[in-house]
C-alpha cells in the first residue's frame, strides 16, 4: 500500500457569541481536515486545530505546513507510521513544537485511521483493546456576555440531566473570590454526588494558583486544571504539592520529550495529552506508556471522536473529554454518527473500522475556508 495523495482544507464554523476561558476568547470553532488516500483505495481522515488567529483563506499555518509535508509522505507505505513520523519530525527545520507539531498531529491520525481501516478494526483495537467504554465528563461553563450565576447553574444542571456525572467549569477570568462565588453556584445546582472539575487555562501565576487549590479544596473539585503557564512547571508541581486538589495538565505539552519532563518534576497529578496537539498518535503511545509507568491517570483533552479510542486503547484510563455543539460546533455537522453519553455517565466505542465514525463532507462544506 502507498500513499498517492494528501490534502488539508480549514473549516471554520462561528459561535452565535464569542466564548472565553481563564486567558483566551474563541470566536469562532475550527478544525483542519486532512485527507491521505492511498493506491489500495483506502482514504485516512485527521483533524487538527485551526493554526492562528485570522479564518481568512490562505492564511492557516496547519493547513500551509500539512500541504508542504505532503511531497515527503507520497510513496510511503502508511504501515511504516514510526519511519513516516521520524521524516516529519525534523527541530531544525520545522521547530520542536507549536503549529508544525500541529500538523504533524494531523498527518499522523490520518495515517492511523489508514492502518485500523486497512485491518478492518477500530482504531482502539488496533493500537491495545483496553476497555470497551469510557466514562465521560461534559465541558463547558465559559465565560460569555450576558452569562449569570444563574445561566451558569442552568447550562451545568443540563449536562448533568443529559447523563453526565461529571462536569468543568472555566475559572480565571475574573478575580479569585468571584470565581469561588462561581465555583459555589455551580456546586450548590449539580449537587454533592457529581464530580466538579475546575479549569483555568493557564490564568494564574503560581501564588494566585496555590490560592485558587486551597478555595477548590471546600468544594470537593475532581481537579484543578492548568492552574499556570505550561512553561511554569514548577508552578505547577508547588500547586500540586500545597493542595488537596489533584492537577491536571498536559493539553499544551508537545511530544513526549515534553511529558517526561512534566512527569519528572511532578507537575502533574493527572495528564491531558491532546494527540491533535504533541504529535498524533504515534506520539501520544509513548506518552501513555510514560505516564502508565508513572502511575499518572489519562485523561485527554480534546475531540472525543478521536481520543475516546486512545483513552479506551491503552492502561491507565481515567476520563473522556466531551463536547457539546456550544463548545465544539463543528461537531454538530462534522459526522453522520454522533458519540452518545449513557446514563450512567459512560461512552460506548465505536465498532465500526479507523475512528469508526463518517465525515459529513456535505455538511461540512458551507464551513469551508476558501
Amino acid at each position: 500500500m502507498k500513499i498517492t495523495n494528501v490534502t488539508a482544507e480549514l473549516y471554520a464554523k462561528p459561535y452565535s457569541k464569542p466564548i472565553s476561558n481563564g486567558k483566551y476568547t474563541y470566536v469562532a470553532s475550527k478544525n483542519v481536515m486532512v485527507r491521505i488516500t492511498t493506491d489500495e483505495g483506502v482514504e485516512g481522515v485527521g483533524i487538527g486545530g485551526g493554526g492562528g488567529f485570522s479564518s481568512a483563506p490562505g492564511s492557516d499555518i496547519v493547513v500551509t505546513t500539512v500541504n508542504d509535508m505532503a511531497a515527503v509522505l507520497i510513496g510511503e507505505d502508511p504501515f511504516n507510521v514510526e519511519r513516516i513520523w521520524a521524516s516529519l519530525y525534523q527541530p531544525k527545520i520545522f521547530g520542536r513544537k507549536g503549529l508544525t507539531t500541529r500538523a504533524i498531529s494531523a498527518i499522523d491520525i490520518a495515517i492511523w485511521d489508514i492502518v485500523a481501516k486497512a485491518h478492518g478494526r477500530p482504531l482502539y483495537q488496533v493500537l491495545g483493546g483496553y476497555t470497551d467504554e469510557v466514562r465521560a465528563y461534559i465541558a463547558g461553563g465559559y465565560y460569555e456576555d450576558g452569562k449569570g450565576l444563574s445561566e451558569l447553574q442552568e447550562e451545568m444542571l443540563g449536562y448533568v440531566e443529559q447523563g453526565a456525572n461529571a462536569v468543568k467549569m472555566k475559572i480565571g477570568a475574573v478575580p479569585l473570590r468571584e470565581d469561588e462565588i462561581r465555583v459555589r453556584a455551580v456546586r450548590e445546582a449539580i449537587g454533592s454526588e457529581i464530580d466538579l472539575l475546575v479549569d483555568a487555562n493557564n490564568a494564574y501565576v503560581h501564588a494566585d494558583a496555590v490560592r485558587m487549590g486551597r478555595i477548590l479544596e471546600e468544594y470537593d473539585a475532581f481537579w484543578f486544571e492548568e492552574p499556570v503557564s505550561p512553561d511554569n512547571m514548577r508552578g505547577s508541581a508547588l500547586t500540586a504539592r500545597l493542595s488537596t486538589v489533584p492537577v491536571a495538565a498536559g493539553e499544551n505539552e508537545y511530544t513526549s520529550w515534553g511529558f517526561r519532563e512534566l512527569f519528572e518534576t511532578g507537575a502533574v497529578d493527572i495528564v491531558n495529552p491532546d494527540a491533535m496537539v504533541l504529535g498524533g498518535i504515534t506520539e501520544y503511545r509513548r506518552v501513555a506508556a510514560l505516564a502508565a509507568a508513572y502511575e499518572i491517570p489519562i485523561a485527554p483533552h480534546g475531540l472525543q471522536e478521536i481520543h475516546i479510542h486512545l483513552l479506551a486503547a491503552f492502561p491507565m484510563p481515567l476520563i473522556l473529554e466531551y463536547y457539546n455543539s456550544n463548545v465544539a460546533g463543528l461537531n454538530d455537522v462534522m459526522f453522520h454518527e454522533k458519540l452518545e453519553l449513557t446514563d450512567q455517565g459512560t461512552v460506548k466505542l465505536p465498532s465500526g473500522p479507523g475512528l469508526g465514525l463518517t465525515i459529513n463532507w456535505d455538511a461540512l462544506a458551507e464551513y469551508k475556508v476558501e
